[in-house]
């Protein structure tokens, strides 16, 4: 092999090593947020008791609404989680519009569950603990813009109550190394979001996003929280076939 051949194979090599290691540094940062945000947390002290009545929902916001509804379905006393949008108008909750930042609108799940196998303060918990970062302002992990913030939707004045409290007693108990950004406000309405993003995680669990950034935390709510995981995600797709 000439001298010119080595430097070119050397090259290529030199190359080949530095766009592994380029993309190793990439999905290390990737990787870290879902990481960072398991929390084991208290539970809330102020709740409302598990009593037996109609199924009731809670709608959150933290960041792309894959991983949070993903999340969601393993949650025990979980019935249904819808991927959507809200804060926006409804004339413009479509993903196109939404992805520009410029709506109002929150990616956003819409949670039903039974009251009777757990309280919307525990909905909360694991919020907190291990579906999204609460201290990350207008941005989650990779994703940024205040479409993907960090914010509870109350439909009623007891899931204000219960919401602004256990802020309260989180930021007082310093549970996380910075403040706590997520709002609390009144939901103006939500918007399901397009078919295709629903039930995403589990129809594209080789989806590099869904790798790095959401895989993890359906890893974090089992090891945190395994009290509340349960194996068998609740799809929308089979609560909707029934």
């Amino acid at each position: 092999m000439t001298s010119m051949a080595l430097n070119r194979t050397a090259l290529a090599r030199i190359a080949l090593a530095g766009a592994l290691l380029l993309a190793a540094g990439l999905l290390a940062a990737w990787r870290a947020p879902a990481a960072e945000q398991a929390a084991l947390i208290a539970a809330p002290v102020v709740d409302s008791p598990k009593t037996a009545g109609p199924a009731q929902t809670a709608v959150l916001s933290g960041g792309c609404f894959w991983g949070v509804q993903g999340v969601f379905e393993h949650v025990r006393g979980v019935r249904r989680v819808v991927s959507g949008y809200a804060g926006g108008a409804k004339s413009t909750a479509e993903y196109g519009n939404v992805s520009t930042g410029s709506t109002g609108h929150a990616e956003s799940v819409q949670i039903s569950f039974d009251p009777a196998q757990i309280s919307y303060g525990e909905i909360l918990r694991v919020f907190f603990s291990v579906a999204h970062d609460p201290t990350q302002l207008n941005r989650q992990g990779p994703d940024v813009g205040s479409q993907y913030r960090s914010e509870i939707f109350y439909s009623n004045p007891e899931q204000q109550r219960i919401a602004e409290a256990y802020i309260a007693q989180l930021e007082q108990a310093h549970a996380f190394a910075r403040p706590i950004v997520t709002r609390v406000d009144s939901l103006p309405g939500f918007y399901p979001a397009e078919e295709y993003h629903q039930d995403f995680l589990v129809h594209n669990p080789t989806y590099p996003y869904i790798v790095f950034n959401d895989l993890p935390k359906i890893e974090n709510l089992k090891r945190v929280l395994p009290d509340y995981y349960v194996g068998r995600p609740v799809l929308l797709s089979n609560v909707i076939a029934h």
